[in-house]
C-alpha cells in the first residue's frame, strides 16, 4: 500500500513519520521519487504539476494537503471521478484565526501608519475607535471564515460575513448572495478575504469592489492570490480609497523580487504563512480517510468538484 506525497514545504521525513504512526504499513513515497506509478493507491499533495495525477492508474483517492483545492482542480487532467478530500482541522482553523485577528488589529490600531511614521521619524497620534465601533467584514464564511468571525466578535468588533448562502453565527451579521454584496461592502471598514478560489471568486478584489468600500478601508487577503487584481490595488491605495493592505497570497509565489508590492509603504507582505497544515493533525485525518477509502465509505471533508470546495 503506497501513498504519493508532495508538499510545498521541505519536511518529508516529518510527514512520513506522522503518517506511519497511524498507518504503519503505508509506504510513503515522496514525489518525484515514487518508483512504479502503478503501485500508488493514494495521493496526499499540494500543487501537483498538471497531468501528474492522471499517470497513477491505480489511484483510489486524492487528499489535498490544505483547506483549498483550486491548486488541484486547475489541472485539466485531474481525475475528477476519484474520492477527493481537503483538510478541515481545528489547528488549521486556529492558525488562520490567529493571523486574521493579528492583522485586523494592525489595521484597527493604524500600525501601517505608525510603521511609515517610524521610518520618517514622525511623532503623530492616530486614535482608533472602540472595537464595537469598528466594522469588520469577512468574505467567505466556511470553516476558516467562521472561526475568524467568532474570534473577532468575541473581541468586540462589529463583524459581518458574506457567503453564497445564509450563515447563522451568534453576534455576526450574515449577508449572502450577489444581491447583498454591495450592502456588505458599504458597511465594511476592514475587509478580510477568505473565499475559496472558483471562477466566480477569481478577480473579486478589484477596483469596482474597492470603490464600494468606505473611503480609507483596509483589506486583508489570506484567501488566494488570484482573488486580487494586482494592478488595481496600488491605485486604490495611492488615491486613499484604501488605507492599507495585508497580503499573504499572490498570483506568483514566491512573489517576484521586482514586484511593486514589495516596496509600497501601505502594503504588508507575509509569505503564505497565514495557516500551514500541521503533520500531526493532518496525518490523523488522512489515516481515517484511507480506512474509509478501503471500506468504500464516504470521505471526511469530501470535496464537490463541481462547486470547487
Amino acid at each position: 500500500m503506497a501513498l504519493m506525497f508532495k508538499s510545498n514545504i521541505d519536511r518529508p521525513d516529518w510527514w512520513r513519520r506522522e503518517l506511519n504512526k497511524y498507518v504503519p504499513d503505508l509506504e510513503v513515497r515522496i514525489w518525484p521519487d515514487i518508483g512504479d506509478p502503478d503501485e500508488i493507491e493514494y495521493a496526499l499533495c499540494w500543487k501537483m504539476p498538471h497531468g501528474e495525477l492522471a499517470k497513477f492508474r491505480n489511484l483510489r483517492a486524492i487528499y489535498s494537503l490544505g483547506a483549498g483545492v483550486d491548486h488541484l482542480l486547475a489541472d485539466p487532467d485531474f481525475p475528477r471521478h476519484l474520492p477527493f478530500s481537503r483538510v478541515v482541522d481545528p489547528n488549521l482553523t486556529g492558525r488562520m484565526t490567529e493571523y486574521v485577528v493579528q492583522h485586523v488589529l494592525n489595521h484597527h490600531r493604524f500600525c501601517h501608519a505608525y510603521d511609515a511614521q517610524q521610518r520618517e521619524h514622525v511623532w503623530k497620534e492616530h486614535f482608533a475607535p472602540f472595537a464595537t465601533e469598528r466594522k469588520v467584514g469577512i468574505l467567505g464564511m466556511g470553516e476558516l471564515g467562521s472561526g475568524a468571525a467568532r474570534a473577532l466578535q468575541f473581541l468586540g468588533f462589529d463583524v459581518a460575513g458574506w457567503s453564497k448562502s445564509l450563515k447563522n453565527i451568534d453576534g455576526v451579521t450574515s449577508f449572502f448572495g450577489d444581491d447583498q454584496l454591495k450592502a456588505f461592502l458599504a458597511r465594511t471598514e476592514i475587509l478580510v478575504c477568505l473565499l475559496p478560489l472558483t471562477p466566480e471568486t477569481e478577480n473579486i478584489l478589484n477596483r469596482d469592489l474597492f470603490a464600494k468600500l468606505p473611503e480609507g478601508a483596509g483589506i486583508i487577503n489570506a484567501g488566494r492570490g488570484p482573488h486580487l487584481v494586482d494592478e488595481d490595488l496600488i491605485p486604490a491605495l495611492d488615491s486613499g480609497q484604501l488605507s492599507a493592505a495585508t497580503l499573504d497570497v499572490f498570483r506568483t509565489e514566491p512573489l517576484p523580487a521586482d514586484h511593486p508590492f514589495w516596496s509600497h509603504p501601505k502594503i504588508r507582505i507575509t509569505p503564505h504563512v497565514a495557516s500551514i497544515s500541521d503533520p500531526a493533525s493532518v496525518a490523523r485525518l488522512v489515516a481515517e480517510n484511507i480506512i474509509r477509502t478501503k471500506n468504500g465509505e464516504p470521505l471526511l471533508n469530501a470535496v464537490d468538484v463541481n462547486k470547487g470546495y
